[in-house]
């Protein structure tokens, strides 16, 4: 009797313990179920950086703490189950209503986020225009641009790294010292966080490129770097063409052989800080006395105390390698092309032409 008792209750326990398996299966396959669900219906994007040697379960981690998961155990199980391992490092713009497979699936692709700003600074624009360029597509504002351009720590540092860079950039009377200095093109930087400093270092490195080529030609020329670089500022503004450049280059050079003013509207009108086509100046602005404005009588033979906006190689070229001429006189035509003329008179006469076709520029 005794035997067939506890042999009862050896069933019994056998019974309540398959139960609780079986429950226990049913709860655990539940809740995996459950956990392994988008975490909600709706569209919800969170990006997510997995960093380079992360682990399945670090991976896990971090997408529950980003919400992108419900359960990061349920995501182990199920990569484990699937043979899902191949995790790719990089940052993912995920979505809250995605499935595992679905997330697995973008990163094992390597859909990853681009975050990457894309700046074109074309030649002819001013510091003022690049610092809302920079304000406009980065996380600096234009404030940061002025601030880092008048940083003495900052502008001897680039002194000391940059052969083209001199002291010539801290002269009192320059608006804005690394004006001319940054070249024209298109740049790539990692994310909208990149600092003024970290865009102004390519374009300085692309300057230096350009710029290394010419340096015994900028060596046994008449002129420093920095005046190269400020005649080919006036040239850049004043023509459109290398043909059109390299003649108004050559008027240039002449007139400073003669002790001639350069009487270049476009240093007269960055001087009073105006766009060219913002209005007609005044007699009193043309003859405005500041180390800008070649208008003035002040500035006979005189070159700009900087340059004016961002320059092209082929400006540069030009001042180094002008056309071989007597004028001294040249003017624009309402589309751009340049005239040029050896006498004031000549001058005169194509600029009454011009206006008699129809051709001369009028402000609005």
């Amino acid at each position: 009797m005794l035997k067939n008792e506890k042999g009862g209750i050896l069933a019994k326990i056998i019974l309540m313990l398959f139960l609780v398996i079986i429950i226990a299966a049913v709860a655990g396959f539940a809740w995996y179920n459950l956990s392994i669900k988008p975490v909600q219906s709706e569209s919800e994007k969170v990006v997510v950086e997995i960093d380079y040697g992360s682990g399945i379960s670090n991976i896990a981690d971090k997408l529950e703490e980003n919400g992108v998961i419900r359960n990061a155990m349920a995501f182990k199980i199920y990569c484990k189950i699937n043979n899902r391992t191949l995790i790719k490092a990089g940052k993912y713009e995920f979505d809250k209503n995605m499935t595992i497979d679905q997330i697995l699936s973008m990163v094992e692709q390597e859909n990853i986020v681009d975050e990457t700003v894309t700046i074109t600074f074309p030649e002819g624009k001013s510091i003022k225009w690049i610092a809302n360029i920079i304000a406009e597509n980065t996380n600096n504002t234009e404030n940061d641009v002025y601030e880092l351009v008048k940083n003495e720590e900052y502008l001897d540092s680039l002194i000391e790294k940059y052969w083209f860079i001199t002291r010539e950039i801290k002269d009192d009377d320059i608006y804005y010292s690394l004006e001319g200095y940054l070249y024209p093109d298109t740049y790539i930087f990692a994310d909208e966080n990149v600092t003024v400093e970290s865009i102004f270092e390519k374009m300085l490195d692309k300057m230096n490129s350009v710029l290394t080529p010419y340096q015994k030609e900028i060596e046994d020329s008449d002129f420093s770097v920095h005046e190269v670089l400020t005649l080919a500022s006036v040239v850049e503004l004043e023509a459109k063409n290398e043909e059109d450049r390299a003649g108004v280059a050559s008027v240039f050079i002449n007139r400073l052989d003669r002790n001639m003013a350069l009487q270049s509207d476009v240093t007269t009108y960055y001087g009073l800080q105006l766009a060219m086509d913002e209005r007609e100046l005044t007699a009193q602005e043309l003859n405005d006395n500041n180390g800008y404005n070649t208008r003035a009588s002040s500035m006979a033979g005189e070159i700009p105390v900087g340059p004016i906006c961002i320059v092209s190689e082929s400006s540069i070229k030009a001042i180094l390698n002008p056309n071989t001429t007597d004028d001294l006189y040249f003017v624009a035509d309402k589309n751009g092309k340049v005239y040029f003329s050896e006498t004031n008179d000549e001058h005169e006469e194509i600029i009454q032409e011009l206006k008699d076709k129809g051709l001369w520029y009028i402000y609005d």
